[in-house]
């Protein structure tokens, strides 16, 4: 487990986070990670621009198809 202090970046709040998380994320300054709302809690991911498009066409196809996801859920 590892504790981050939320900090006052401007008008926003943010968090640093250590080098060695950093590191195992092997994401860079500038980089874009995805912070996930999980039935256990939140998940921090590196962002993926293939992720980000799957999940583009779900939302988009979403509504539409429903029913048949729900059939396949089953």
């Amino acid at each position: 487990m590892h504790v981050l202090k939320i900090r006052r970046i401007g008008n926003s709040l943010g968090a640093t986070l250590p080098k060695h998380v950093v590191d195992r994320l092997q994401v860079n300054e500038g980089d874009q990670l995805y912070l996930t709302e999980t039935p256990s809690g939140f998940e921090i991911t590196p962002y993926d621009e293939t992720f980000v498009k799957a999940m583009e066409a779900f939302r988009r196809s979403n509504k539409k198809y429903r029913d048949v996801y729900r059939a396949l859920a089953k």
